[in-house]
């Protein structure tokens, strides 16, 4: 099934192939425990030892089954942008394993059906259960999309029948402590029209947060933990108040959001106010308070969690990837219920700097955690800094986060376009060609994200409009017709060109890609009197790699000049890096001074993404630099 947008943007372009060629085959192999010198996986022997393929022990966290889903997924979106035989019938063998394994009754998770079936669905506050299924769910959809294939769409809604006879009004109550399963039923449901999916997720989504406390009675009765987890602890799991009674986005931030993208799908799906109302105020929590610069959520290391307003620490932040995967999500769910730019402004601040961000640019490495400074003095040394890596790790005991960046990254075609009745919606900006609706197709060149050039040409006629987002870090923009400047209308931050449209009609938006310094609101402590630096969707850090290795002495002058450097190809496989006058702060040796204030010495400080640090060694990292 071919995808509507193909991308053709050298840019993303680059990181598709990235991920077809390198990392899928190379997660593949971990997942089956063949890659000597990384975290050991086990994620497929497990399918085989429940499947009584394999004897054995299962191996890894409770939701190791997930890391499987993730790929598969990944893997079927790959399928979309290319065809690979090989890969397809590799696929088609693990969901072979994957049917062996599933129970009589429709039951799958290998935790459980390994030695310990006396337990399932006696703990979903810890055991991820719904959460295994929710991403094998995902990876069931995309497979079908991608070879029409209904293989593991059977197994899965198999699985999920399994669920609607377990759980219920009338039957076992019941949600899950880690959401997932949420966003994957409104897939299924859109995907096959089966009312019992939505209304599944209806109850799941419904019966969060009500009285008495679910997990509290569940942890009494089970008899057994996986984490020793406080069931007390309600905002951990969102559990505090019904979900349209909830105004903070608060606990573990991949559980927050993927929570929201279920409640945003129902919505949309529903058309129920108090929903989508909900979403409105979970969304502003997160972003008008709660968000780092570079599209991170999640300030603590205690929980992977949001902690409070303005919290937003640099050197320990969390910034989970998962969790800037989640907030794509969730924005693009917004987005289809609502056409606003702010919902794109968000999806692409965090796609450019913490979902790049948190893969190396061989694609073999990841960041779990994405802080936004980084001293490799403190970082997994010192306490309150062990979650900090100055390097990307090879793999993690706990892999969520790689397969998730590369379904991420192959599915990103479905990101970029939304198609009403009457308007196209352009998102983000990568080249490509799209297939309309009415017949005729549109194909877009850019030089995008490192100019601000981007040119719609039609192939054929096209009676609906034309809406292209102005980012909110464009100052100005211009809009040319055929060549000759036009000022359509602004609707919710996107520039409307009304139809129709003839072929060979070509549309140019002109963005406007100067540096702009960034201010933090002044609740935001660890950020007073600093300042960060953006050009076009790349937030930038200083790296100690290209400024004599210390940062921490570092001022910008208030009145400092930021220059455009020309573009590198052969540095960091292609940046435009910045140049800014700055200051070098000298003082004693002394560990404090009378009287003696520090020297100041003009420097020229060089800038890079800061999607693409830590690709060079071990050095300092920081995004915000204190003015003076």
């Amino acid at each position: 099934m071919k995808n509507r947008f193909v991308i053709e943007n050298s840019f993303f372009g680059k990181y598709q192939n990235l991920v077809r060629k390198k990392m899928i085959p190379y997660q593949r192999k971990v997942l089956d425990d063949a890659v000597p010198g990384v975290e050991k996986s086990h994620a497929i022997e497990n399918f085989r030892i429940a499947a009584g393929l394999s004897e054995g022990e299962h191996y890894g966290w409770v939701f190791q089954d997930s890391d499987l889903g993730k790929w598969i997924e990944a893997a079927s979106y790959s399928l979309m942008l290319e065809p690979d035989p090989e890969l397809e019938a590799d696929m088609d063998a693990l969901i072979e394993i994957i049917g062996k394994a599933q129970m009589e009754d429709g039951y799958l998770d290998t935790y459980f059906i390994i030695g310990r079936q006396d337990k399932r669905w006696t703990n979903l506050q810890e055991a991820h259960e719904l959460y295994c299924t929710g991403h094998m769910l995902e990876a069931a959809v995309a497979h079908y999309e991608a070879t029409g294939k209904t293989s593991l769409l059977d197994i899965m809604e198999k699985n999920v029948e399994h669920i609607i006879n377990t759980f219920g009004k009338d039957k076992k109550r019941g949600f899950p402590g880690h959401p997932e399963i949420e966003l994957a039923l409104v897939r299924l449901y859109k995907l096959t029209g089966k009312e019992k999916y939505l209304e599944l997720v209806k109850y799941f989504v419904d019966e969060r947060g009500t009285e008495p406390n679910f997990f509290e009675a569940e942890s009494k009765e089970r008899g057994w933990t996986v984490w020793r987890s406080n069931a007390l602890d309600q905002k951990y799991t969102q559990n505090h108040a019904p979900v349209r009674e909830q105004k903070d986005a608060v606990g573990h931030a991949v559980r927050a959001v993927y929570l929201y993208t279920g409640m945003a799908g129902v919505a949309m799906e529903t058309g129920d106010k108090t929903l989508i109302d909900a979403c409105h105020t979970l969304w502003k929590s997160i972003t008008r308070k709660r968000m780092f610069v570079t599209g991170g959520i999640g300030s603590v290391d205690n929980g992977e969690a949001f902690s409070a307003d303005y919290d937003l620490n640099n050197d320990t932040a969390y910034s989970e990837s998962c969790a800037a995967i989640g907030l794509i999500f969730f924005a693009k769910k917004m987005l289809e219920m609502e056409k606003k730019s702010e919902y794109a402004d968000v999806m692409e601040r965090a796609l450019y700097n913490t979902v790049l961000g948190g893969m190396s640019l061989d694609g073999k490495n990841f960041f779990y955690v994405n802080p936004l400074e980084v001293n490799p003095e403190y970082a997994g040394k010192v306490m309150n800094y062990l979650h900090v890596e100055p390097v990307r790790p090879s793999w993690f005991g706990c892999a969520c986060c790689p397969p998730n960046i590369a379904r991420m990254l192959t599915s990103l075609n479905r990101y970029v376009f939304d198609e009403t009745e009457d308007t196209l919606y352009n998102h983000l900006f990568i080249g490509g060609e799209l297939d309309l609706a009415d017949g005729a197709s549109l194909e877009v060149k850019t030089g995008y994200p490192y100019d601000g050039n981007i040119v719609y040409t039609f192939n054929g006629d096209y009676n609906r409009n034309l809406a292209v987002r102005i980012p909110d870090w464009s100052k100005s923009f211009r809009i040319e017709l055929n060549g000759v400047e036009i000022k359509p209308e602004i609707v919710d931050g996107y520039a409307v060109i009304k139809a129709p449209f003839a072929a060979g009609d070509e549309v140019k938006l002109i963005l406007d890609m100067t540096p702009r310094k960034i201010y933090p609101n002044v609740l935001i402590r660890d950020d007073e009197g600093a300042v960060a630096v953006q050009r076009g969707p790349f937030v930038y850090c200083l790296e100690g790699v290209d400024n004599d290795g210390e940062l921490r002495n570092i001022r910008i002058p208030k009145n400092a000049e930021i220059k455009v450097l020309d573009f590198e190809p052969e540095t960091l496989e292609g940046i435009v890096p910045l140049e800014v006058d700055g200051v070098r702060l000298t003082s004693s040796e002394s560990l404090y001074s009378y009287d003696s204030r520090p020297t100041e010495t003009a420097v020229k400080l060089r800038m890079i993404p800061y999607y693409a640090w830590a690709n060079r060694g071990v050095n300092q990292m920081q995004v915000w630099t204190k003015e003076i």
